[in-house]
Parts: structure tokens; C-alpha cells; sequence
């Protein structure tokens, strides 16, 4: 009888094989953490992000996160395939998942400068000096940010 034949994985197998094992395991969270930004009046910019993203009863809805992923389609796939081809080099998982997380932020940041928004009501625009929305003191763009974290794990 012959031994059945064994697979076996060259050292740079290994590591690729190690490195897919880790980027499977962790996620990138882009947009606001709880707790770590507030506004002048010490008011959370995650709270605030979420007004703005999906309106209130005296806003209407300026959905900055949304649009910087529906506006952003064919830049987030040539991004993946990029990033795909860096594994294939051999790119650590940690390098991968950092560039992924600050291409997702640029996008962010960018939508609440250039979005095509409701403009501001005429009351705001007298206290604001301008008719743009989300843009103010411009904390809540610098507030954004990106978290990487095991995969499944949730704040709370």
C-alpha cells in the first residue's frame, strides 16, 4: 500500500495562509465611536452623526455615511482590488486592514465637504453664516475615524 499524499506548505504558504486566518478574523469600523469626540457643548458627535445621517423631526436627513458608499461604488471596488493584490504580496493583515480603513474615512470626510445636501434652513444660515450643511466648526468631519477590531465585537 501507498501513503496517501500529504499536502505541505512552504514557508511563505504559511505565512499567507496566517495572514488570511487574521484578516478574517478582525473588521474595520469607519464613522464615530462613542465617547470619543464631542461637540462645544459636550454633546457626543456619534449622537450628533446620527441626527444628520438620518434626520429628526426638525431636520431632514443629510446621510453623508451612506452616500460616501453609494457615490463611491467603482473607487471602492478598484480599492478592494488593489487591496486583493496586496495579499497576494504578501501585505501584513494589519497593513491591509488600516489602508481600508483610512480610504473608507478619506471618503467620509470628503462627502460631508462635497455632498449634495438639503441646504440649511434660513434660521441657521443666519446663526452658521452659510447655507452648507454639516459643515460648522468642522469637528464632526475631523471626528470621523476608523477601529479595527476582532470580528463580531460590538461597543455596550
Amino acid at each position: 500500500m501507498s501513503a496517501k499524499p500529504v499536502d505541505r506548505l512552504t514557508p511563505q504558504g504559511k505565512q499567507f495562509e496566517r495572514m488570511l486566518k487574521e484578516l478574517t478574523s478582525k473588521e474595520v469600523h469607519v464613522g464615530f465611536q462613542r465617547g470619543d469626540a464631542t461637540d462645544e457643548n459636550g454633546v457626543d458627535m456619534c449622537d450628533i452623526a446620527m441626527w444628520n445621517e438620518l434626520g429628526t423631526v426638525r431636520s431632514p436627513a443629510r446621510p453623508f455615511m451612506r452616500q460616501s458608499v453609494d457615490n463611491h461604488i467603482d473607487e471602492i471596488n478598484r480599492k478592494f482590488q488593489s487591496l486583493q493584490a496586496a495579499i497576494l504580496t504578501g501585505k501584513s493583515a494589519d497593513l491591509i486592514l488600516k489602508e481600508l480603513g483610512i480610504f473608507q474615512k478619506d471618503l467620509m470626510q470628503n462627502e460631508i465637504i462635497t455632498g449634495d445636501f438639503v441646504p440649511n434652513a434660513p434660521s441657521t444660515i443666519r446663526r452658521k453664516g452659510s447655507s452648507k450643511p454639516l459643515i460648522d466648526t468642522g469637528r464632526m468631519r475631523q471626528a470621523v475615524n476608523y477601529v479595527i477590531k476582532p470580528k463580531g465585537e460590538r461597543e455596550g
